[in-house]
């Protein structure tokens, strides 16, 4: 079965509790066993579940609200309905509140198999599902799973399918067209146009016929009319990049636009109106563009209805190991390359250097890299001058320092020291994220909890 399903049996008769957990056992499941339905949803909170086999009749919480619940919370989470005889009617209605399927007592044993099985692999490919290529490790085809990108991919999933504009912050190169597509494609406005324009490459005197449209004749060399980006929109999304870039002047007409979903083109007098949902990204600090006069605050507000940060891919290290997978994937294939990853001694460096350019930095180091290195690993020689010999700061949360310095130890050592290090740190990271569940954090790590277990005792991590 590869890595162990975890399965969550909720059942007040003692009996049947150990019957079920020593078949599923055999079956190669991680089983966990309740008694009521309130100690369900807390050990849904604590484990890493991924099939729930319920009886319909416990205390305190039933089955039904069990049910509910568990639909709310994990809606990932397949649910199963133990039910007698008696109680089919209950069990059909269950299924059609959201639960998987359904068991009769006595059991089958082979029909209780299947039914786990399906669920199982139901389970299985709704997480692929949710994060695409299951090696990116990220959701809505954006890669992280650092508890900052946790934050990030909450507020799409509230916000997504709602009329609302979005305000997106964060440094060059951190991902914000992203942002702005999971939001559009995860929106009812999916099958509709994501038009996409960056303020900062349009001229200040072209900029209002680009995003209004202008009319025959209104200008030299305006010989048909032409609709604007917001027309274009309607409908769907409009993603303005770099919002900060455009004049004060233009700004009034844009804040019109916005409040009336409506507007005239540039040399018209008929008004138009769109149905165009806005969502705007910057790198500057809008607040300090305000004080300086170069920002309206009126437009601001309207465009902050709902602020996403991404954070910089400094403040996220433990990302980096999966950005680099994805990359090194990509240019594999870009490249006819079969580079299978970082040496030791290449990752260290990576995940000590400060990425001033964000992840598109990152990309461009990896593609320089893999175009040197050809196939095989990347080593550190293959790395860019700026990276390999940087002394900025360390990536917060990282290691402190590489290790001895030349003379003191030759270089194997000083790598191993450094590389032990750094496993600690990082291993620790997960564990924090997961709230010390080793079963979820040997799934983040992508390793075994074998495994796991076997490097928190050799780093020491055990009484930690």
């Amino acid at each position: 079965m590869g890595e162990n399903k975890q399965v969550l049996v909720a059942d007040d008769e003692d009996n049947l509790r150990r019957v079920l957990k020593a078949q599923l056992h055999h079956d190669g499941y991680e089983v966990h066993c309740v008694a009521d339905g309130e100690a369900v949803l807390k050990a849904m909170a604590e484990h890493h579940i991924d099939v729930l086999i319920t009886d319909l009749r416990m205390p305190k919480l039933d089955g039904m609200q069990v049910l509910k619940a568990v639909s709310e919370r994990f809606p990932n989470v397949p649910v199963i309905m133990i039910t007698a005889h008696g109680t089919v009617d209950t069990a059909v209605e269950a299924l059609k509140l959201g639960a998987f399927d359904y068991v009769t007592k006595p059991f089958d044993r082979a029909e209780f198999r299947t039914v786990v099985g399906k669920a199982a692999r139901t389970r299985e490919l709704s997480q692929k599902h949710v994060s695409g290529d299951p090696k990116q490790r990220g959701r809505y085809r954006i890669i992280g799973q650092s508890e900052p990108m946790h934050g990030v991919y909450d507020v799409i999933e509230k916000v997504a399918d709602t009329p609302s504009t979005v305000l997106i912050t964060g440094e060059s190169g951190t991902g914000k067209e992203l942002i702005a597509r999971a939001l559009h494609e995860n929106s009812a406005r999916k099958k509709k146009p994501f038009v996409s324009v960056n303020c900062a490459a349009i001229p200040p005197d072209l900029l209002e016929s680009e995003l209004f449209g202008y009319e025959r004749g209104a200008f030299t060399g305006a010989v048909t009319s032409k609709p604007g980006r917001f027309e274009l929109a309607h409908g769907g999304t409009l993603f303005l990049d770099e919002i900060a870039e455009i004049p004060v002047s233009m700004q009034v007409k844009l804040l019109r636009a916005l409040q009336e979903q409506e507007f005239e083109r540039v040399g018209g007098i008929k008004t138009i109106n769109v149905d165009s949902r806005l969502v705007a990204a910057t790198n500057r600090d809008l607040k300090a563009s305000i004080a300086a006069g170069g920002f309206r605050e009126d437009l601001y507000y309207r465009l902050n209805v709902v602020h996403v940060h991404l954070p910089p891919l400094r403040d996220r290290p433990s990302d980096i190991p999966l950005l680099l997978e994805h990359f090194v994937q990509k240019f594999n294939t870009k490249l006819d390359r079969s580079t299978t990853g970082f040496e030791d001694t290449a990752m260290t460096q990576l995940l000590r250097y400060g990425w001033p350019g964000n992840i598109r930095e990152l990309e461009n180091v990896v593609e320089r890299c893999m175009i040197f290195a050809e196939d095989g690993e990347v080593g550190a020689q293959h790395r860019p001058a700026e990276v390999r010999d940087s002394d900025g700061e360390l990536a917060p949360g990282l290691v402190a320092g590489i290790g001895p310095t030349p003379g003191e130890t030759g270089l194997k050592e000083a790598v191993k020291e450094a590389t032990l290090k750094l496993e600690r740190e990082f291993i620790g990271r997960a564990l924090d994220q997961t709230g010390g569940n080793v079963t979820h954090t040997a799934r983040l790590l992508k390793i075994s909890r074998k495994s796991l277990q076997n490097k928190m005792k050799e780093l020491g991590l055990r009484n930690d």
